[in-house]
């Protein structure tokens, strides 16, 4: 079993052996130079020989380099299916047979994504016609083993995507049952951001002599995304929030929270202070899902509230930051959300917020991904409106390259007319920029935690450390924002469980 790993890999995608149509079909897109994980698996997957296990991070482009080897060497003049493509979410495996479908170029290939949440009709109508690559999660694809709607006999490639989280979602007994319908004669691929033991029977027990592929991690996780973190209080992080999106703008990205409930919360006052902000989480059904993702891909919102759910199998371009409003338990997933930043050569940055008790997992995604997470100081109130007006004073700027239209121009003349110019303007930027500017919009209850002032971090501030993690690990909201500041004042007595309000039942 050997195992290639990738230094150094600079090659263009004409030296892989890809064809003509293809190099066309990238260049289209905008590729100019593949991945380390695309420059070791396409020559190995074009040559044929051997099955192929290949360790990547997500965010590495490891969907073009097994689409683009199978867009080569499948036949569009037959009506079977011949390759299939299992991945853990509805999610992934749209985005991957809408990648596969953007890249195939001249080549007539019909793909199709199978998955839970879909109509099953609109499957079975697509079946009976020509496809020839099927995308699908596991149980949808049993689903469609059981009715006889799909066959795998004549398939010649199999790809198991995201393999660690297939089997961290209990599908291992669907792979196995799915592969038995595969024929022996085939090619295998197995990607895996991890390659724990559990990964590796699989390997031995369903693939032949294998070739195991690495690409280094913290390629993905250190070079091409700046990583920082914020030192803040739990009940001060959405005002932390604020400052960090409004000082660093332009802004489009994602917000990862821990819980479901968390997503609407952030997201509900997100849009309360005016945002463009929607939430994303397991609990809604798959079309709300599309429609949300679709509102984020054409930036009809800028910013998406998400649980992990989401780290998995979306992939945005120009996604320009990702923010840890809570630090992930694990530290693969913490990986996993800053790689929707980031991507196919691009910068990106990732942000995240650490509360007391925090520090913990902060050191554990240090040692995963090898490397320091910078410490930052969080902008004041005056540094952020300071960098709004700016901001405002650029974009008149920019406005007044234009020519304005006649019937506003007219308006101007007659205002100037009755008026002093710098009182009218100030009158016109009160009105549009008010609330922008308002630095009441950025104050928090303590004083926000900077460079200079950890020792407020310590362990002594237990109390605090006790309370934060009692509310996150939990999942919960804030204690203050569901009861009110529960600090007692001189003289008050403690209310009894008996004063509170019953929970409502839903």
């Amino acid at each position: 079993m050997p195992d290639k790993k990738c230094d150094d890999l600079k090659k263009s995608f004409a030296e892989l052996g890809l064809s003509e149509s293809t190099l066309k079909a990238l260049e289209i897109k905008g590729f100019k130079c593949p991945t380390p994980i695309q420059a070791l698996t396409i020559p190995a997957l074009l040559a044929g020989k051997k099955d192929i296990v290949g360790q990547a991070q997500t965010g590495t482009g490891k969907t073009a380099a097994f689409a683009l080897p199978l867009i080569e060497m499948l036949e569009d003049q037959t009506r079977d299916v011949q390759a299939l493509i299992l991945t853990p979410t509805r999610e992934l495996a749209i985005q991957v047979a809408a990648e596969i479908d953007s890249l195939k170029g001249s080549k007539k290939l019909d793909i199709l994504a199978v998955y839970g949440g879909q109509a099953i009709s609109i499957q079975l109508s697509r079946l009976r016609r020509s496809v020839h690559i099927v995308v699908g999660t596991p149980g949808r694809v049993m689903d469609h083993l059981e009715r006889g709607t799909l066959r795998l006999n004549k398939i010649t490639h199999v790809v198991l995507d995201e393999a660690d989280e297939m089997l961290n979602r209990g599908f291992l007994a669907d792979m196995e049952e799915i592969l038995k319908h595969t024929p022996k004669a085939k090619q295998t691929l197995l990607f895996s951001a991890t390659m724990s033991p559990e990964i590796l029977k699989v390997a031995k027990k369903y693939m032949g002599n294998y070739e195991l592929l690495k690409v280094a991690e913290t390629q993905i996780s250190c070079d091409m995304i700046e990583q920082v973190y914020f030192e803040t209080n739990q009940r001060d992080r959405f005002s932390s929030l604020c400052r960090v999106i409004d000082s660093e703008a332009p802004f489009y990205g994602l917000i990862f929270c821990r819980t479901k409930i968390d997503t609407e919360r952030v997201a509900q006052k997100l849009c309360e202070r005016g945002y463009s902000a929607d939430a994303l989480n397991g609990n809604m059904s798959q079309g709300a899902r599309e429609k949300i993702l679709d509102k984020f891909k054409s930036k009809f919102i800028t910013i998406l509230v998400a649980t992990d759910v989401a780290a998995r199998g979306i992939d945005i371009k120009n996604v320009s930051h990702v923010i840890n409003y809570a630090l992930p338990t694990e530290p693969e997933s913490y990986v996993h959300r800053i790689g929707r930043t980031g991507r196919a050569g691009a910068k990106g940055k990732a942000i995240s917020f650490v509360c007391p008790g925090d520090r913990g997992k902060l050191r554990m995604i240090e040692r995963k991904i090898q490397s320091r997470v910078k410490l930052g100081s969080l902008p004041t109130a005056e540094d952020v409106v300071a960098q709004k007006k700016q901001n405002i004073v650029t974009q008149i700027e920019k406005s007044l390259e234009k020519n304005p239209q006649k019937y506003y121009l007219t308006i101007a003349q007659e205002l100037l007319a009755k008026s002093k110019p710098e009182e009218l303007v100030a009158i016109l930027l009160k009105q549009a920029y008010s609330n922008q500017l308002d630095q009441e919009r950025y104050k928090t209850t303590d004083t926000v935690v900077t460079t200079g002032e950890r020792k407020s971090f310590s362990r002594s501030s237990s109390s605090s450390s006790r309370s934060d993690r009692g509310s996150s690990d939990r999942g919960g909201s804030d204690r203050k924002s569901r009861f009110g500041d529960n600090k007692r004042k001189p003289g008050s007595f403690r209310k009894k469980r008996s004063d509170f309000p019953k929970k409502k039942s839903y």
